[in-house]
């Protein structure tokens, strides 16, 4: 009997392609079998990964069974994975998510998965990954849901709170930290044996040794660290050298994103450059003109010719075939194909993995996927000073999807006075109300 998995959001330009070529260049999942339904609700989103799916398909020399649908009852029918990627116009929501708590006063930073911004992303989102999961619980009520949407975390702990389905969120971000640590040591990332744990977007190494020698490399690195040139890419270091002093481990995956999580983080982030447009023009949601996302200064994004070039429209079959990294596919592979996979970064509930944190808080620990299904790995406590930021964050999450659960604004404000950048209860209420109002089309209605 062949594998069934369900590519909601498949029509993604960026989630689609990658994932298609995962799922059909794994050997474990070609020998057992693939259904794969590629599910959008934009019907013209789906021609063109259905075409590369089959091209795909027919180079990798696989006999996969491929269809695509609007329908996601008749998608999710029979169902054993559930992979989600969606978002409805992502970055001109996030230009609201960004610029309007900025022009509250709140310096947040990226606007994404923390902060006043992130609050918001999340409210949008759950709508649609509940109706998912909900659906499910219909249809396929032991299949395991597969989320890349963002924020993760607080997606994760409203599924996970909310419905019976079993679910991760799946993140590369740890590789960032861990790619910043090899650079720093001078050695091969294959060479370390690292594990970082916490919440998405804001974890933090519990140990970082030689694979080899078993040698401790964290006395090393504090060496390293303090030799350092402040300079050096500071807009990917700067943030990360001052909480590994103060707090004792290396930060993952990059400034930009646990930035979200801190109030000091602006002092460390050239925030001017994200989303940057003359308000004079109209503000990008009303001239539709949406501003370029800078995600980071690396490599000098300012040097650029006078008159930018438009980009190439990019070619899915121009991409190496290539896996991508993400582990959506090992899951599979562990768990429905019986292969034993060790995954560095899952967001699940918590449940005794990190001690210190609340039980059914969503984290993001390594993780292993076998034939039993997906294990969180059990990780060292936390130093306290950490476990407090993120207890935090979890508080923030857990009133944020009851805000969401029970249509209470009074949640929703309460949420947003905890988090760490809110400095001004007048401009937090002015700030909810414009959100609320500017992103209603997509947003419960709360009383």
């Amino acid at each position: 009997m062949s594998i069934k998995i369900v590519l909601a959001g498949a029509g993604s330009r960026s989630f689609g392609p990658s994932s298609v070529r995962d799922v059909l260049l794994s050997e474990p999942l070609a020998d057992a079998g693939v259904e794969l339904v590629l599910m959008d609700t934009m019907e013209e989103h789906l021609p063109e990964i259905t075409a590369y799916a089959g091209k795909t398909a027919e180079l990798l020399k696989r006999k996969a069974a491929i269809s695509a649908t609007t329908d996601l009852e008749a998608a999710l029918r029979g169902a054993q994975f559930v992979v989600t990627a969606i978002e409805v116009d992502r970055f001109l929501y996030w230009t609201q998510d960004y610029h309007v708590p900025r022009k509250h006063g709140f310096q947040q930073v990226f606007g994404e998965n923390g902060g006043p911004g992130g609050l918001f992303h999340a409210l949008r989102n759950m709508t649609p990954m509940l109706h998912i999961a909900r659906s499910m619980e219909r249809l396929c009520p032991d299949a395991h849901m597969l989320n890349f949407t963002n924020p993760e975390h607080k997606l994760c702990e409203a599924v996970s709170r909310l419905t019976s389905i079993r679910n991760a969120g799946l993140c590369h971000g740890v590789f960032m930290g861990l790619h910043q640590l090899s650079a720093l040591l001078g050695k091969p990332a294959g060479e370390l044996d690292a594990a970082a744990c916490g919440i998405n977007h804001f974890t933090w190494f519990t140990h970082v040794r030689d694979r080899q020698s078993g040698e401790d490399l964290y006395p090393r690195l504090r060496e390293l660290e303090k030799q350092g040139d402040w300079m050096y890419e500071w807009h990917e270091y700067a943030l990360a050298r001052v909480l590994f002093r103060r707090f004792g481990l290396w930060p993952s995956p990059a400034p930009n994103h646990y930035g979200e999580y801190l109030r000091w983080a602006d002092e460390f982030y050239c925030g001017q450059t994200q989303y940057f447009y003359d308000p004079a023009d109209g503000h990008p949601w009303e001239t539709l003109d949406i501003p370029e996302f800078v995600y980071s200064l690396s490599g000098n994004q300012t040097t650029r010719p006078w008159r930018k070039p438009p980009p190439a429209p990019a070619r899915f079959e121009d991409a190496p075939l290539t896996p991508s990294g993400e582990l959506a596919v090992p899951i599979m592979e562990g768990i429905a194909c019986g292969v034993r996979r060790e995954l560095e970064a899952v967001n699940v509930p918590n449940r005794g993995a990190i001690p210190n944190l609340p039980a059914e808080m969503v984290v993001e620990v390594p993780a292993v996927a076998d034939a039993a299904g997906l294990h969180a790995v059990a990780m060292p406590a936390l130093p306290e000073a950490i476990a407090a930021m993120l207890r935090l964050q979890g508080s923030i999450h857990q009133l944020l999807v009851e805000a969401f659960a029970e249509r209470s604004k009074e949640k929703l404000i309460q949420a947003f006075l905890l988090d760490p950048t809110c400095n001004s209860y007048r401009r937090a209420i002015e700030c909810i109300d414009e959100m609320l109002e500017l992103q209603k089309a997509l947003l419960p209605e709360f009383i």
